[in-house]
């Protein structure tokens, strides 16, 4: 079983299933708890190396990611593959991953 079928598993048998506007908002809410971590710990960025971000926030969030994914009847994976594919293009063409300018 893959990450995104154990998410959906759990979800199906807690009864927490819910419809992808729920997801995406508590998606939102975990990653701004990851952002909230890096705030903090690096006094709002005027000491970037103490950065620490609790495991557990990153775990919300990339259950929450599986669990939008799933109502959105969205193969991770296959997201993720078609996201690498992507940037290794933009990487080949202009020697960046990057979407825009920096």
């Amino acid at each position: 079983m893959d990450e995104q079928e154990t998410v959906a598993a759990f979800v199906e048998a807690h009864d927490i299933d819910s419809d992808p506007e729920y997801w995406i908002l508590d998606l939102v809410a975990e990653v701004g708890e990851v952002a909230s971590d890096a705030t903090r710990s690096t006094r709002w960025g005027e000491d970037p190396d103490a950065i620490e971000v609790k495991p557990d926030e990153i775990g919300d969030a990339y259950f929450s990611l599986l669990a939008t994914a799933e109502s959105l009847g969205i193969d991770a994976s296959e997201a993720l593959a078609e996201s690498l594919a992507k940037y290794e293009s933009r990487v080949e063409e202009t020697g960046n991953a990057s979407s825009g300018e920096r």
